[in-house]
């Protein structure tokens, strides 16, 4: 007998079009195909949008929505149903009154997520304020999980009509986690068996547990403060058993966050579709919309939008963003967190902050330092050949001019030390310098222009922190007190700190043309902790004149 065909799991969004393609009915088909369900739409409003602004909104009639609906509902069926913007009374009516006559009770309505959506992320209102009382009852009433922020939810409340209800913040506004609770046992009072109240709008510290302040959150793009020490916390009531769940999360400092709510609802539905309990369904949904805004897409000059298929095409690393625009140069760093401690801090960078480096130790440092440049050069010259674009090439050629401007500035100052040009060149090549220069030019020769790029970064990357920190330091000897003030000087310079940003571009560039995998990332990082660790050899062989 034939196999009988495939019945896939069915979605129904009832919701808006977003034209920039990041929210709305956009967002939520993403998501059902990423999550393999399939998706059916009932539009309620088109919008003219980008990811600046909403410049325009129409709404469809309300009785072409609920005939959308009835033609949904009478022939395909569906395992559960997102509602995103229903831009007003009459819609939200029609809607009410399409999904009773065919659901007669509202246990019966399948597994319907309401994400109550009022406001864009650009401030523009989604729905009227003349509907959140039709939302409160001919929706509410109907449904399964409620998914809103707490502005949201802050609104919903403001509007009910509870008797003697639990939410008593000051202004009507929700701080803490406390009022959380409260305000998410308030709605589940309004209908919803569960309510999902998301903490993405009230951060709190990771150290203290305190809510972030409002006039720090809406200004979170100038703050200074480390985000790792902000998590968010999005709660679950289930009304049914009594029970809250807290699903925290670090906190994300990106910009890539339009259509998160949209996202979050479709997944809930389309894992509901799937069979998942309803907890299940929400942490799986959670975890979903966590990565693909982690691996956000920049997408125009306002808001980035999610990555809905994140998990089709995994990357090892985020793509860069404002907030973290070098993403593999901080994974390495962090990554390779002890070897670069002890290159950067060593003893050798101690005592020239101090002052107290023996001379002999400096003079066999400089002159094996001029020896490693030439062949520093060499390797940036090796990068301009294996170089496929015009671009890159002259981004290596560019330090290369840098490297050149560096050696006669290296020359001059040798000079001041007694070290003529002559006894330099003759200098025969320290043990450690063979090691390293040969390691490096192996690798530009074997390898592609980002094992290049990774061989030579650790020198390039570290001379500029060292000269910063030693720079900034007050325990720092200053002027002619320290016998190496200028050469801190010289790696705190414009000059120095501008060739670090061209060439922490140049492997940023390298590592989003390649998106390497979690193997080929594993590679990339052996390679630069072995040049660290070459360079805390640098540093032996001229503290001990080796």
């Amino acid at each position: 007998m034939p196999h009988p065909p495939h019945v896939p799991f069915k979605v129904l969004t009832i919701a808006g079009s977003d034209s920039g393609g990041g929210a709305g009915i956009q967002a939520d088909l993403k998501t059902f195909t990423s999550l393999e369900t399939f998706g059916t739409s009932v539009l309620t409003s088109i919008t003219s949008q980008n990811t600046l602004k909403v410049d325009g909104i129409h709404a469809i009639p309300a009785a072409f929505v609920a005939q959308q609906l009835e033609a949904v509902l009478s022939d395909i069926g569906i395992g559960a149903i997102k509602t995103g913007m229903l831009c007003n009374a009459e819609i939200i009516n029609a809607i009410g009154a399409t999904l009773r006559k065919h659901y007669p009770t509202a246990t019966s309505v399948p597994n319907l997520v309401v994400d109550p959506v009022m406001i864009a992320s650009s401030g523009a209102a989604l729905l009227d304020t003349s509907a959140i009382e039709s939302l409160i009852q001919e929706i509410l009433p109907l449904c399964f999980i409620l998914t809103p922020n707490v502005p949201e939810a802050e609104y919903i409340l403001s509007k009910s009509s509870l008797k003697e209800p639990l939410f008593a913040g000051k202004d009507g506004k929700i701080d803490s986690l406390d009022q959380m609770k409260a305000a998410a046992q308030d709605l589940a009072r309004l209908g919803p068996a569960i309510v999902l109240l998301k903490g993405g709008h009230l951060p709190f510290y990771k150290s203290s547990g305190k809510a972030l302040p409002q006039e720090l959150f809406h200004s979170l793009d100038d703050l200074t403060v480390d985000m790792e020490e902000l998590e968010l916390v999005d709660l679950i009531w289930d009304s049914r058993s009594g029970v809250f769940t807290e699903l925290r999360k670090d906190f994300l400092r990106t910009s890539s966050t339009h259509g998160t709510g949209c996202t979050l609802s479709a997944a809930i539905a389309s894992n509901l579709s799937r069979g998942y309990e309803a907890h299940d369904a929400i942490v799986k949904g959670a975890d979903y919309v966590q990565s693909a805004i982690r691996d956000g897409l920049t997408v125009g000059a306002g808001k980035g939008c999610l990555n809905h298929f994140h998990h089709v095409v995994s990357r090892s690393i985020e793509k860069p963003t404002r907030f973290n625009p070098h993403p593999l140069t901080s994974y390495l760093l962090k990554a390779c967190e002890k070897d670069w401690k002890e290159y950067t801090e060593h003893e050798f960078v101690r005592r020239i902050g101090d002052g107290t480096l023996p001379k002999e130790s400096f003079i066999h440092y400089m002159k094996q330092d001029y020896l490693f440049l030439q062949t520093y050069a060499r390797a940036h010259g090796l990068g301009a050949f294996k170089a496929r674009t015009m671009a890159e090439s002259q981004a290596f050629a560019e330090i290369v001019v840098h490297i050149a401007h560096e050696s006669k500035l290296h020359v001059d100052y040798c000079a001041k030390w007694g070290i003529t040009y002559e006894e330099m060149v003759r200098t025969p090549e320290s043990m450690a310098n063979v090691a390293y220069t040969r390691y490096v030019l192996d690798i530009g020769m074997t390898g592609d222009l980002l094992d290049l790029g990774l061989a030579i970064a650790p020198c390039l990357i570290g001379y500029g922190q060292i000269g910063n920190r030693l720079y900034n330091d007050p325990n720092t000897v200053r002027g002619d007190a320290n016998p190496y003030w200028e050469w801190i000087k010289n790696y705190h310079d414009s000059d120095y700190q501008s060739a670090v940003t061209r060439g922490i571009a140049n492997l940023e560039r390298q590592g989003n043309i390649q998106e390497p995998s979690q193997f080929r990332l594993k590679q990339l990082e052996e390679i630069f902790r072995t040049a660290t660790r070459l360079e805390v050899s640098f540093w032996e062989m001229a503290l001990h004149q080796l």
